[in-house]
């Protein structure tokens, strides 16, 4: 346990390097925390935190800066809340990709990091389905959404089929299921399989199961805007490697998913940082997110990437004013 002087010198060391993004020597921070305290005792109390890997000493200076182990006391015990006056523009009601793309650009403009937003979850249903032969046992699905959105996937069937069984198949669907969510297709097509002709049946059974992962991949949608203001950020720029891992993750938008979808479990904010959510393995980033809702259901979830270095009280205030904005223009959009 770090007692009141350790905690108060780590707070004025951490507030000092997000604000200069500077090594802070004992001197330094003598003279900023109004502590009375010699230089000596601070280096020694310096020392001490140093141990515990709450701050580290970078080779090229004497200063110190904090750790990942370090912002997370910080953030989880010290962080003070300020209440500033952020100018956050509202979000038009508009269609869903719409106003998640201008929810991510919005994040990226107040924090000045990159804004991350997962699309709006829907239930999977259907308007329309057909089959098309490609080949023997080679059958294409295509599904059209009530929105007009169309995916396709390709079957490989144990059994070959004719056109006219296909049509038969695209006819029952349609006829009989149309509107309908895919899981609840599935399910009653779990009940209705002895009064279909068996490899009738097992066709649909083997495009609904399709018909599910095209859906559900189609709504995983994920905006990321501002990626470039990471050019900017010294912490990044001055280390070629660190901005190249850190463009590799939004190339590789399923694990920012993965990482917004666990921070949507939770109520509020959430806080990353650095190699913690081990989705995002970086030591050098960190993540600020929160669920959104609609008629007070969590429907997705947004964000703020950026260094660990960082203002985590702003962010706090831009993520969750942010999230409200979403929900209440998503609601409006209906």
């Amino acid at each position: 346990m770090l007692d009141e002087r350790a905690k108060f010198l780590l707070k004025a060391l951490v507030e000092r390097y997000i604000t200069e993004g500077q090594p802070v020597g004992s001197r330094t921070l003598s003279r900023a925390s109004g502590v009375e305290l010699s230089p000596a005792t601070i280096r020694n109390v310096m020392s001490d935190l140093e141990e515990l890997g709450l701050i580290a000493s970078p080779h090229t200076s004497a200063g110190r800066v904090p750790t990942a182990k370090g912002y997370r006391l910080f953030v989880d015990t010290m962080l003070t809340a300020k209440r500033e006056a952020i100018a956050a523009p509202s979000l038009a009601p508009d269609q869903p990709l719409r106003v998640i793309s201008n929810a991510a650009q919005l994040l990226s403009n107040l924090s000045h990091f990159v804004g991350v937003v997962v699309a709006p979850r829907r239930a999977s249903v259907f308007r329309h389905i057909e089959f098309l032969r490609l080949s023997e046992r080679r059958i294409l699905v295509i599904l059209v959404s009530p929105e007009g959105d169309v995916q396709n996937r390709v079957l490989f069937t144990e059994m070959d089929y004719s056109t006219a069984q296909l049509i038969e198949a695209s006819n029952y669907l349609n006829a009989h299921y149309m509107g309908l969510t895919i899981e609840k297709v599935r399910d009653r097509l779990k009940h209705e399989v002895e009064t279909l002709q068996s490899e009738i049946a097992s066709l649909m059974q083997a495009a609904v199961n399709a018909g599910t992962d095209a859906m559900s991949q189609a709504q995983d949608e994920v905006v990321v805007a501002g990626e470039r203001n990471l050019l900017s950020v010294t912490d990044f720029s001055s280390d070629m490697g660190n901005l190249r891992r850190a463009f590799d993750l939004f190339e590789q938008k399923a694990q920012l998913i993965r990482l917004l979808d666990i921070a949507g479990e939770a109520e509020g904010v959430r806080i990353y940082i650095g190699g913690e959510s081990q989705i995002v393995p970086y030591e050098e980033l960190s993540v600020v997110s929160s669920p959104y809702e609609v008629d007070g259901q969590i429907v997705g979830t947004l964000g703020v990437i950026g260094p660990t270095r960082m203002a985590y009280d702003r962010m706090i205030q831009i993520v969750d004013i942010t999230s409200k904005l979403v929900g209440s223009a998503l609601s409006q959009s209906k």
